[in-house]
């Protein structure tokens, strides 16, 4: 008996020995797997925390007139800019040891493990605030053991790496609230229609519930869970010290408001203008897609929302609804170049092609003022005259010849100068010119106004036979309208991240790439289109529209056979319209042929309403004189039509017409018949 005992006492000891040993082992395992882990942690390095995050685009005025997402709408906000009700509420029904502990709690670890070795099966969840952030930034969402030996990693990293208020900031902007809202900015947005700072305590507790199970305890799912869900997290709150009894009980019975909406009522405000802000953030600024898409930008442009109603408006009122007619428009400042404006064609559901940055048509004789430009800076003026008659150019050496033609076939049959030749838009005219400065000259001259495009060095590109675009030669009446400083179509004055820090900011060029007083004289002759004394009322080519005008207006037209310009402008604001079909249809109908004029004063006269009507200053090293439209020679008392014109000081004319002598009448003058002289009585009593 004695010795079964003795026996029994040796295999218990040694199977207490082999326990410990075992045990220590297993523990020295643990302990080695537990520091690797730190130290393969460590040797990581701090995980990015970038997540997909709603870019919003805002007008000049700051409101947002565009996001892009891929279905995930997210604001990253500060966690200053949260509801200490929501950060309360969230760490005590998530983690109350959030503070304390290395990123896993594991109390509640060893309880779920428990639960789940019952079960035989993954059931409970023991996940710290740490751990759900891991698991929102980098994992799927799964129930498996690797995913959770994955996620202790991430975990690891994060802590080691991260500041408590970092990791906390982060949860509380990528967790899910439903209904498309992640995080608490667009949550508290949709729930609420306010900002996350601005929750309430009742509002703070049921947001903080719904991420448990959005589509279970939302208050738009039902009404009922969310308020047992609130009620819990209102007595945990009060367990942990958060908030009194009292504050519990009024939360709790507070009615609150619900909304239902994402926030952001003007998204989709001018598409074709977002399109050339994604494009521009994608060529011009290198961002790459993915960045513009879930970057979390702050594209702040330059959009005026007043300007681009107008646009759009005019454009619909002017051109007939069942037209097949398409436009292209741009408005400026010319001042910075800012784009104001931009509509790329009637529907951008139906096409989204941008007619106002993609398509390249012909410009017509709105590529006039730059040929005329060019000839001012070689010597011309706006008196220069040559004969507008029918005429056939040779070029080539001779083996090729080129006849333009004028509106209707009529020519003056006689020399006209440069300031009619512009206000008629006289083809034969700018042809010579063209010819006479060389080809090259256009091309050159086009460049240093911003045009991009290729130019063919042809007798016929003085009259706009190669294409453009319309925001170029919007930009190119703004480097005149500015007096010849440079600029560029801007579209995106800066960019910020997610965190609102500057990534870009544009700085304007203060370059001066055309001589001012040139520049002057040239938009004073572009006034010349809507002046009847040029030569006629009915004549110039703004004759239509002079009526409708109320203040000083530089501009031309340009018309070919399958596009419809009027590009013009004030001191404060350019707008270049095109029309024409997409296929280059010939445009027939006369009222079709007048729809860019027509936009084009619709669309300044409303803008400009509540603006002054400024004139057009002459700038430094010009001289005004009054000179005979038809000879371009200063003006002399018999002139029937005499108008003041701009020059570059020293250029101006110096003889005096004299086509108007013989029209003169030197007769004597008959003596005045004196007044018979009243007698007295009669001046007294007025008989």
């Amino acid at each position: 008996m004695e010795l079964m005992t003795d026996q029994r006492f040796r295999k218990t000891i040694k199977y207490l020995r082999a326990l410990i040993f075992f045990g220590l082992a297993g523990l020295a395992l643990a302990t080695v797997l537990y520091f690797s882990l730190i130290g393969y942690a460590k040797l990581q390095g701090p995980p990015p925390l970038a997540v997909p995050q709603s870019t919003l685009f805002f007008s000049d005025d700051g409101t947002v007139i565009g996001e892009s997402h891929s279905g995930q709408k997210r604001y990253w906000v500060a966690l200053k800019d949260i509801s200490p009700h929501l950060i309360n509420a969230t760490i005590s029904i998530e983690d109350k040891t959030f503070f304390t502990h290395n990123g896993f709690d594991y109390k509640r670890i060893a309880g779920a493990a428990l639960a789940d070795l019952k079960a035989m099966a993954k059931v409970q969840g023991a996940s710290t605030i740490t751990q759900q952030y891991a698991r929102n930034l980098y994992l799927e969402h799964d129930k498996t053991w690797k995913r959770k030996a994955t996620e202790a990693l991430y975990t690891l990293r994060l802590e080691m790496n991260y500041s408590k208020d970092e990791i906390l900031e982060g949860y509380l902007n990528t967790i899910y609230y439903g209904n498309g809202a992640y995080g608490v900015q667009a949550a508290s947005r949709y729930y609420f229609g306010k900002d996350a700072n601005n929750l309430s305590l009742a509002e703070a507790s049921m947001l903080a519930g719904i991420p448990k199970g959005p589509s279970i305890y939302s208050p738009f799912a039902s009404m009922e869970k969310a308020k047992q869900r609130q009620r819990t997290i209102l007595n945990t709150m009060k367990t942990n010290g958060y908030i009194t009894e009292l504050a519990a009980q009024k939360a709790n019975i507070e009615k609150l408001k619900l909304v239902g909406e994402h926030q952001h009522s003007r998204i989709g405000e001018a598409p074709y203008f977002q399109d050339a802000v994604q494009n521009a953030l994608r060529n011009s600024l290198n961002f790459d897609d993915r960045t513009i898409s879930l970057g979390g930008l702050r594209v702040y442009t330059t959009l005026d929302l007043n300007q681009q109603e107008v646009a759009e408006k005019s454009i619909n009122k002017m051109i007939a609804s069942d037209s097949e007619i398409q436009a292209g428009f741009v408005a400026m400042n010319p001042k910075n170049g800012h784009v104001v404006a931009l509509v790329g064609g009637r529907n951008y559901e139906e096409s989204p092609f941008n007619r106002a940055v993609q398509a390249v048509r012909q410009p017509g004789s709105t590529m006039k003022p730059i040929l005329y430009y060019a000839a001012l800076e070689n010597g011309f003026t706006p008196s220069s005259t040559m004969k507008s008659q029918l005429t056939t150019f040779m070029f080539d050496d001779g083996r090729s010849e080129y006849t333009p033609h004028n509106f209707n076939n009529k020519y003056a049959e006689d020399d006209i100068t440069m300031a009619q030749a512009l206000a008629l838009s006289d083809n034969v005219y700018a042809v010579k010119t063209h010819l006479f400065l060389g080809e090259e000259t256009l091309v050159e001259t086009a460049k240093r106004f911003g045009i991009k495009s290729d130019m063919d060095k042809v007798p016929s590109l003085a009259l706009g036979t190669s294409g453009v675009r319309v925001i170029d030669m919007a930009n190119a009446y703004s480097i005149l309208a500015n007096g010849g400083k440079k600029v560029d179509p801007v579209l995106i004055k800066r960019v910020e991240n997610h965190k609102g820090e500057l990534i870009y900011e544009y700085k304007a060029e203060n370059a001066e790439v055309l001589k001012p007083e040139l520049a002057s004289v040239m938009t004073h002759m572009l006034t010349g289109i809507f002046d009847k004394k040029l030569n006629g009322y009915s004549s110039v080519t703004g004759s239509t529209l002079i009526k409708k005008m109320t203040r000083p207006y530089a501009a031309k037209s340009g018309t070919t056979e399958t596009d419809s310009w009027m590009i013009g402008y004030t001191p404060q604001l350019v707008s270049a319209v095109w029309t024409g079909y997409d296929k280059g249809k010939p445009i027939e109908l006369t009222v079709e042929k007048s729809y860019a004029k027509n936009i084009w004063l619709d669309f300044m006269e409303k803008a400009l309403d509540n603006e002054p009507a400024k004139k057009f200053k002459a700038a430094k090293g010009t001289v005004a004189v009054y000179v005979d439209p038809a000879s371009g020679k200063l003006a002399s008392d018999g002139c029937p039509v005499k108008r003041l014109t701009l020059f570059a000081s020293g250029t101006e004319p110096t003889e005096y017409c004299t086509d108007h002598l013989d029209h003169q009448e030197h007769k004597e003058e008959k003596p005045k018949k004196e007044k018979e002289k009243k007698p007295w009585y009669k001046r007294i009593f007025g008989l």
